[in-house]
């Protein structure tokens, strides 16, 4: 027999016709630049560009831990009992409750970059970018400065040792023993003078250095010793003990391992895909790299390495590239992922990537080509991502990239377009005509290709790049942020930090097309068949009549997501946002939804419905007024009572849609009603939990 709830939402559902419609976060890609550890019991803390992430299962899944964080670039963790402290280049937070919630503590701290924090009894200590070390000895409730006879200089790491505190800075090592009233340089032996990390292990102190490699200290670092044997690189950024074992992560060579404090070193990175680690953690038989690309774990000793975060969204995504059923993400330090099964499952796809942030991919035949925004240049691969190589282009900061026929066009950043007709293997500089050097987008268009700048606008070269030409005119004229270039028939659209713009004479005028685009500053266009989509810094919009009107089809994104990238693949249109994160939806969903007329404003005042429908917690109300009007748009339960206001003011013509949230009512059927001049209609919406 079926219970009374079951039999409630079974009527509900009968009540009222389904048209579920809203954007599906992907399973990934997961991963990105991580900063910082910290463990705390059962409980791992992981520091990233995107904010805190906790693990309850040694890394096998992680959860975001933001609320009351509003810096999410994270480069110091400390525990001190049930306390745990985040530095970011926001200042320092507390959370007393594993993460869940953060308050600020400021006061006294007159920095707002820390890169380092250190627990010593009840004493916390906080370092930053030429700031100097600040001392809390009130669980962060207030500061003071501990400075004096530290130089001004970049302080990158803190280690306790007794009553000994020490401080690796940009001009080497320096020590207190009296809680930093006063520190004493301690440069004796240590040739490089740039200190990225320290560590201590009984009577012994390493420094890890810049260039320099690692040096031992066995007195408190009055005097240092070089410890190379082995070493594969000589920029080092974090240490863990384990034991009697060290490990030592790198910039550029993995995790390495020493056995004998540090008189020789061995590899130690099988199965880590990423060269740059920038934290390592121990807990337990477990340790753990934070790299460039996420969190790995090695359960031996780093013998062998397996990705571990599952959940851990920290990279953004910056770019797609679609190839048949593969989808293909770059983003900004965990390299190029695919899926090839529509976003359900990603894999990473980056051997031979030596720089993971990606700008832009291109797709040429069986050729896939990656542009890396950072040292990189352009990389090709042959195999949809197993294996790299460079592409020859030395120039760095690659911000565009685009295909014409056997061309393959490069846009950078301070160099302008380059271009290889031999799949990159040589490159030839195009910069005659082209007065911004600063590419930030490319589109071809028959014979035409376009490149859109930084902050002169577009320019056309009908020569594959040999000449270019202004092609600006009725573009803002300062400022003018060329995000995107999108081509549809012979309509050519310009994203842009001003909104989006068409020209449907190759760029020779421009035209704003900012009705219903309520966010101005937008970073990517899509194109499928006559649709027109736009990923902006509030969310994406939809155009089915060439940029005209818009609407937002957001139902189900994220709030307050920077989308910076857009990407048709089969019946589904993908986004990816700045937290790392990629969304799906069908493209038939939201075609089908807006049901835009062929003119540009609704001929008639129209109510549509709501969808999802049934619902749970929020949905979309849409609706079209023909002329600007004062708009009452209400929510009613079946007893005739208001509950909530949706909308009451004047309002523009043209198409709106609201949401509408449900999260603090009870299941049941409510109406909505919308009253604008002597109009008026009422529609049925369905709550189901």
């Amino acid at each position: 027999m079926s219970t009374p709830v079951v039999r409630l939402a079974l009527a509900l559902v009968l009540l009222c016709p389904i048209t579920a419609a809203q954007w599906v976060q992907t399973n990934g890609p997961y991963g990105g630049m991580t900063r910082c550890f910290a463990v705390s019991g059962t409980n791992l803390f992981a520091g990233t560009n995107s904010g805190v992430f906790r693990s309850t299962d040694n890394g096998a899944s992680w959860t975001t831990i933001n609320t009351g964080l509003p810096d999410a670039s994270v480069y110091a963790l400390a525990v001190s009992g049930t306390n745990l402290f985040a530095g970011t280049w926001g200042g320092v937070f507390l959370s007393t409750n594993n993460g869940s919630s953060w308050t600020a503590k400021p006061t006294g701290l007159t920095i707002s970059s820390v890169n380092a924090l250190a627990v010593s009894g009840t004493n916390l200590f906080a370092a930053g970018t030429f700031g100097g070390v600040f001392l809390s000895t009130n669980t962060g409730t207030s500061w003071s400065a501990a400075s004096f006879g530290l130089p001004f200089s970049e302080l990158n790491a803190l280690a306790v040792s007794g009553t000994n505190l020490f401080a690796g800075t940009g001009d080497g090592v320096f020590l207190s023993t009296n809680n930093g009233t006063t520190w004493t340089a301690k440069p004796t032996g240590l040739t490089t003078s740039y200190v990225k990390a320290l560590a201590v292990s009984g009577s012994n102190l390493f420094a890890g250095t810049l260039g320099g490699g690692v040096f031992l200290s066995t007195n408190s670092g009055t005097t240092w010793t070089a410890k190379p044997t082995g070493l594969t690189t000589f920029d080092v950024s974090a240490f863990a003990v384990s034991g009697t074992n060290l490990f030592a992560g790198t910039e550029g060579g993995g995790v390495l391992l020493s056995t004998n404090s540090g008189t020789s070193w061995s590899a130690a990175s099988f199965g880590l895909p990423f060269s740059e680690v920038n934290a390592l953690a121990v807990s337990g038989t477990n340790l753990f790299a934070g790299t460039g690309g996420g969190v790995f774990l090695s359960t031996n000793s780093g013998t062998s390495w397996s990705a571990a975060s599952f959940g851990l969204a920290s990279t953004g995504v910056y770019c797609f590239a679609v190839s048949g059923t593969n989808l293909f993400a770059g983003t900004e330090g965990g390299g190029v992922f695919l899926s090839t099964n529509s976003g359900t499952s990603w894999s990473v796809a980056s051997t031979g990537l030596t720089d993971t942030r990606v700008s832009s991919l291109a797709v040429s035949g069986t050729n896939l080509f990656a542009g890396a925004f950072w040292t990189g240049g352009v990389f090709l691969s042959t195999n949809n991502g197993s294996s790299w190589t460079h592409a020859g282009l030395t120039i760095s900061l690659v911000h565009a990239l685009a295909v014409s026929g056997s061309n393959l066009f490069a846009g950078t950043w301070g160099g302008g377009v380059f271009l290889s007709t031999n799949n990159g293997t040589t490159w030839t500089a195009k910069p005659t005509g082209l007065t911004d050097p600063y590419v930030n987008a490319l589109a071809v268009s028959g014979s035409n290709l376009f490149a859109g700048t930084w902050s002169t606008g577009v320019f056309l070269s009908t020569n594959s790049g040999t000449s270019w030409s202004a092609a600006s005119f009725g573009l803002p004229t300062s400022g003018v942020n060329v995000n995107a270039l999108a081509v549809s028939g012979t309509n050519l659209f310009a994203g842009t930090g001003g909104g989006v713009f068409l020209s449907t004479n190759n760029g020779t005028t421009w035209t704003a097309k900012p009705t219903g685009l309520t966010t101005s500053y937008v970073n990517a266009l899509a194109v499928s068949g006559t649709n027109l989509f736009a990923g902006t810094e509030g969310g994406v919009f939809l155009s089915t009549n060439s940029g005209t009107s818009w609407i937002a089809v957001n139902t189900g994104l994220p709030t307050n997501s920077v989308f910076l990238a857009l990407a048709v693949s089969g019946t589904n249109l993908f986004t990816g946002t700045g937290g790392g994160e990629v969304w799906r939806r069908p493209l038939s969903e939201m075609i089908t939804s807006v049901r835009i007329p062929l003119a540009e404003l609704p001929t008639q005042f129209r109510l549509e419905q709501n969808y999802p429908n049934p619902f749970n917690p929020s949905t979309i109300i849409r609706y079209g007024l023909p002329e600007r009007s004062h708009v009452s748009l209400a929510v009613y339960n079946t007893l005739g009572q208001q509950v909530t206001v949706l909308q009451n003011g004047e309002q523009e013509a043209g198409y709106h849609e609201v949401r509408f949230d449900a999260s603090t009512l009870p299941s049941g059927v409510y109406f909505y009603r919308m009253q604008a001049g002597t109009f008026m209609e009422t529609r049925k919406l369905c709550l189901v939990r």
